[in-house]
């Protein structure tokens, strides 16, 4: 029993590894095509052995997977960090439940088909989830591996998940065949159709991407392009407020531009140029009353000299409401009727002043926005406000940079976590954005993998849309990230740095963009249907059983 109970540890050990390394070390996605046969024998092993209390095995085998690839978000907040884990775990662990619950009734391959398409129905769900953490989405395991998934333009992340349990399952039922000898029996057509049918289901996925990805390689020449400046002002944002000011602050910055600025006043030819600068760069921001910001007018001040220059910069922004009642559930109360209502948003402003402004719409969870409001609001205020309750846009928006002629280039703006969602980041290229932006501050949770995932993610983002990106970070990694997902110019970690470069402007809309996500709905419409069967099995079984 002893040596039985090693073995299943072994395993859940190897499954956490084997699932974790992709997302930490790259160009090793591969390993996530079989990572999850490990797990697959606990199950089996326990299953056969008539083991008791199975869900402790894989439970733990998704805690450690969990704990080993996003422990760094205990370096912002150790309660948020524990409750992503252990949470997260769980959800992994119920869909797991449903799996060994749907092997009482369905017999064959029929249940680990309803695992893989209950799990990715739940991957798609927890998109949309109010309290939503996809960041483990099997899929983004290849983040790291561009070269392998130049077809996400077709499926999105999810056609990954989808590879990773195919494969996974695939090579699991050959095992099982070979160990219960069952193969044996196959005739040689057989035989010959299941390896080659898993050779291909292995092997296809990377001729395609090859095949795919170079249409791409001269993707960053275009006849048109958007000059851009990403800006990395290195700003600790746990002494931002304490050891600096608003103005000392900006002062970095705009030492930063200027040498790159200087060339321009004389330079009747010069290309439009976006200055790009990171999340949450200024607090001094409110809606509507832009002329109030120390930011915000040292900056169009600035700009007067360059007509041709637009700036892109972050703000927690703020709304001051007048009334007698709350007017909302997120809104804070400040005393004598005032109210106060929290955005962290992307400004786009020039030297004439004009000013476009979008609200991050992809809240985190507890840290930016308070669940179902209704409810932990009131709780929240009984705490004292521990949570954080930014409001978010309900549609995207584009923001316009205006080009010599005064003609407007379309570009979207994705603020930090809201580029973890690839289907609400198509809306962007939906609504015409010819180029992206992504603006963050990944310092939050130090020198730790957190900030490379994130980064590995933009890449993902543009192999889905083929829109290049230049991608600010506060205190890195900040980059141009190519239509093919490539990184180029990434600067260090943790220091001063300014990227100069092209952003390609694009008008293609790929099929995932134009289509959606195909892979999760179908999968979702299949796990609908399981579903209903395995009720209508459980109802019927009870009924003969009486």
């Amino acid at each position: 029993m002893k040596k039985e109970n090693m073995i299943l540890w072994g395993l859940v050990l190897l499954f956490a590894v084997m699932m974790s390394v992709p997302y930490l070390v790259p160009h090793t996605g591969f390993l996530a095509l079989f990572g999850i046969i490990p797990l697959l024998c606990v199950e089996r092993i326990a299953t056969l052995s008539n083991k008791k209390h199975i869900w402790i095995y894989h439970y733990s085998a998704f805690v450690l997977w969990n704990a080993i690839t996003t422990f760094w978000v205990c370096n912002a907040t150790v309660g948020g960090g524990l409750f992503a884990i252990f949470a997260n775990a769980f959800q992994m662990s119920l869909v797991f439940g449903r799996f060994r619950l749907s092997k009482k009734k369905f017999c064959g391959a029929l249940p680990y088909i309803f695992l893989m398409v209950t799990w990715i129905a739940w991957e798609r769900f927890y998109f949309d989830a109010e309290i939503s953490w996809p960041w483990l989405v099997l899929g983004n395991a290849f983040a790291r591996s561009t070269g392998s998934i130049q077809w996400y333009e077709f499926t999105g992340s999810l056609g990954g998940s989808l590879w990773v349990w195919a494969s996974n399952l695939s090579i699991f039922g050959l095992l099982v065949s070979l160990s219960d000898g069952s193969i044996f029996t196959w005739n040689g057509k057989a035989k010959t159709a299941a390896i080659s049918g898993l050779a291909a289901l292995l092997i296809a996925p990377f001729i395609v991407s090859t095949a795919i990805g170079s249409k791409y390689e001269d993707a960053m020449v275009s006849d048109e392009n958007l000059e851009v400046l990403i800006v990395q002002p290195n700003i600790d944002p746990y002494n931002k407020f304490q050891a600096m000011t608003q103005d000392q602050q900006n002062a970095i910055l705009e030492s930063q531009i200027i040498k790159d600025l200087a060339y321009r006043k004389n330079d009747s030819t010069a290309a439009p140029l976006l200055i790009v600068a990171p999340e949450t760069f200024t607090g001094d921001i409110v809606v509507g009353q832009y002329e109030r910001s120390r930011t915000w007018r040292r900056f169009t001040t600035l700009l007067k000299d360059y007509p041709d220059v637009n700036m892109l910069f972050g703000a927690s922004a703020y709304d001051y409401i007048s009334a007698a009642k709350a007017p909302s559930y997120t809104a804070r109360d400040l005393g004598r009727d005032l109210w106060v209502e929290s955005h962290n948003s992307a400004l786009m402003i020039d030297g004439t002043a004009r000013t476009e402004i979008f609200h991050k719409s992809k809240l985190v969870v507890a840290v930016e926005h308070t669940p179902y409001p209704r409810i932990f609001c009131k709780i929240d205020d009984m705490l004292g406000g521990v949570m954080g309750r930014c409001v978010g846009q309900d549609e995207i928006s584009l923001l316009n940079v205006k080009d010599t002629e005064g003609q407007n280039i379309k570009i979207g703006c994705a603020v930090c976590y809201e580029s973890v969602y690839g289907e609400y980041y198509t809306d962007y290229i939906r609504k015409g954005a010819r180029a992206m932006a992504i603006i963050t501050n990944d310092a939050w949770w130090g020198n730790t993998p957190g900030y490379r995932q994130h980064l590995s993610y933009a890449s993902l983002r543009a192999i889905e849309t083929r829109r290049a990106i230049a991608r600010c970070a506060n205190t890195g990694i900040s980059a141009i990230v190519s239509p093919s997902g490539k990184i180029l110019q990434p600067t260090p970690w943790w220091e001063q740095a300014v990227i100069s470069g092209q952003l390609p402007l694009r008008d293609e809309v790929t099929f995932y963009v134009s289509h959606g996500d195909i892979t999760g709905r179908v999968c979702t419409f299949i796990f609908v249907l399981l579903l209903l069967a395995l009720a209508v099995r459980f109802v019927t079984s009870r009924r003969s059983a009486q």
